[in-house]
C-alpha cells in the first residue's frame, strides 16, 4: 500500500507492514525488502537516556587511553622505573597482535555489515554492482605499501651516508683526482730535483723512517660518526612513517565507535568493552613508538601522538552526546561513512600489522633464531594480545 506524502523520502511510499510478494510494479523490490529488515528504513534514533553514565566515559576512556600509551614511553625514558627490556617485548607483541585482531574483527566484519554485498547499502543503487568494501580494504592496503616504499627510497636519498662522507680529509674519492693531477704536473720536477741516480737509495731509506700522519684513522671515526648519525636518522623517520600510518587506521575507528557510545542504545555494553578495548590499542601504540629513536629535537613527537589518541575517541563521545537526540548510527548515510572509513582503516591496519610489525619483528629479525623460548614467548604474547581483542570483537 502506498502513502501519498510526497515531502517523505522515496522508500516511505510503501508501509513496511503491508507489502505482499508480487510481481507489480507497484510493489517495493527487494533491496527495499532488506533495508527495512535491517532497520535502514524507518529507522529512528536509539537514545536512551543515561546521560551521567555517558559523560563519565568521556573521562575515563580518556584517562585509560592517555596512561596506557603514555606509560611505556615515559618509562624507557626514565631510568630509575628501571622496566626490563623483556617487559617492551611482550608489551609490542601483545599489541601486535591486538592490530592485527583489529583489522581483522573491529574492522574488516563491521565494514560487510555496513557496506558489503548483503547489506541494505550493498544491495541498493551502485553499491549492488561490485563489493566495494574489499576495494577499498585492497586500495588502502596497496597505497600504503606504495608510500612506504617510496619513503623507504628517497630516505635512502635523502639522508645516504655516501653524501656526508664528501669533503671529509683522506677521503678517498675527493682526493684520488688532486693526487693523480699533482703527479703529473709536479712528476717531473720531482724525478729531476730530488731523486736523482746517486741519491736514490739514499732518499729511500730516508723516507721509510718519516712517519706521514696517517690520515685514515681520522677518516674512519668521521665516517662512523656520519654513518651513526644517518642510520639512526633514517630509522627514526621509517619507524615513524610506519606508524604514523598505523595511528592513522586506528583514529579513523575510534572516531566512529566514539559517536557510536554517545548516541545509541548499546551504552550499557559498550561502556566497560571499549575501556579494554582502548587500553589495549594503547599499549600498542605506547610500546611501538617507545622503539623509535627519536633525536633529541624530536622528543616531544611521541607525548603528541598519545595524546592524540587518548583525546580522539573522547572528543568523537563528546560529539555522539551533543547529537544524541538526531544521530542514527544506522542510517544509510551513516553506514556509507562508517563501512567506507572501516575498510579503509582496515586495509591500513592489516598491511601495516603483517609488513611494518610482525614481518619486521619476526622475520626479518636476525636474532629471531639465536633463542627458541624467546622466540616461543613472542608468539605466545602475540597470540594472547590477538585472541583478547577478537573475544571483544564479541561486543563491540
Amino acid at each position: 500500500m502506498a502513502h501519498s506524502d510526497h515531502s517523505a523520502p522515496w522508500w516511505e511510499q510503501w508501509d513496511p507492514y503491508n507489502v505482499t510478494v508480487s510481481s507489480n510494479n507497484t510493489e517495493p523490490d527487494d533491496a527495499w525488502r532488506v533495508c527495512v529488515i535491517q532497520g535502514v528504513y524507518f529507522g529512528e534514533n536509539e537514545y536512551n537516556g543515561q546521560l551521567g553514565g555517558r559523560i563519565s566515559a568521556i573521562f575515563v576512556i580518556l584517562i585509560t587511553s592517555l596512561i596506557a600509551t603514555t606509560f611505556p614511553v615515559i618509562s624507557k625514558r626514565v631510568k630509575w622505573l628501571r622496566i626490563p627490556e623483556l617487559a617492551y617485548t611482550i608489551a609490542k607483541m601483545f599489541g601486535s597482535g591486538v592490530i592485527v585482531a583489529t583489522a581483522y574483527i573491529h574492522l574488516m566484519d563491521p565494514s560487510y555489515q555496513e557496506i558489503g554485498v548483503n547489506s541494505c547499502v550493498g544491495v541498493t543503487g551502485n553499491w549492488s554492482e561490485y563489493s566495494w568494501n574489499a576495494a577499498l580494504m585492497l586500495a588502502a592496503a596497496v597505497f600504503v605499501f606504495i608510500v612506504d616504499a617510496y619513503c623507504d627510497f628517497f630516505a635512502d636519498v635523502w639522508y645516504g651516508v655516501h653524501d656526508h662522507l664528501k669533503g671529509i680529509p683522506g677521503n678517498h674519492e675527493d682526493s684520488e683526482i688532486e693526487i693523480t693531477e699533482n703527479a703529473h704536473s709536479h712528476g717531473n720536477a720531482l724525478g729531476e730535483d730530488l731523486i736523482s741516480e746517486d741519491n736514490e737509495s739514499g732518499f729511500n731509506e730516508a723516507c721509510s723512517h718519516v712517519e706521514i700522519p696517517e690520515q685514515s684513522s681520522f677518516k674512519n671515526d668521521v665516517k662512523n660518526d656520519v654513518a651513526s648519525v644517518d642510520s639512526n636518522d633514517i630509522a627514526y623517520r621509517s619507524q615513524f612513517a610506519g606508524f604514523l600510518t598505523l595511528e592513522f587506521g586506528i583514529l579513523f575507528h575510534s572516531v566512529m565507535i566514539g559517536l557510536t557510545l554517545g548516541s545509541t542504545s548499546e551504552y550499557a555494553t559498550l561502556y566497560p568493552v571499549l575501556v579494554f578495548h582502548q587500553a589495549f590499542e594503547g599499549l600498542g601504540i605506547g610500546a611501538r613508538l617507545s622503539a623509535i629513536p627519536f633525536p633529541k629535537n624530536r622528543v616531544w613527537v611521541p607525548y603528541v601522538m598519545c595524546a592524540a589518541y587518548a583525546l580522539t575517541t573522547p572528543i568523537a563521545i563528546a560529539i555522539g552526546l551533543g547529537v544524541r537526540q538526531t544521530y542514527n548510527d544506522n542510517s544509510y548515510t551513516a553506514l556509507v561513512v562508517s563501512g567506507v572509513l572501516d575498510s579503509l582503516s582496515a586495509g591500513i591496519l592489516m598491511y601495516t600489522g603483517f609488513v611494518e610489525l610482525l614481518a619486521r619483528d619476526f622475520i626479518f629479525n636476525p636474532h629471531r633464531t639465536k633463542n627458541i623460548w624467546h622466540l616461543n614467548l613472542q608468539l605466545f604474547v602475540f597470540l594472547w594480545g590477538a585472541g583478547l581483542m577478537a573475544l571483544l570483537g564479541k561486543w563491540a
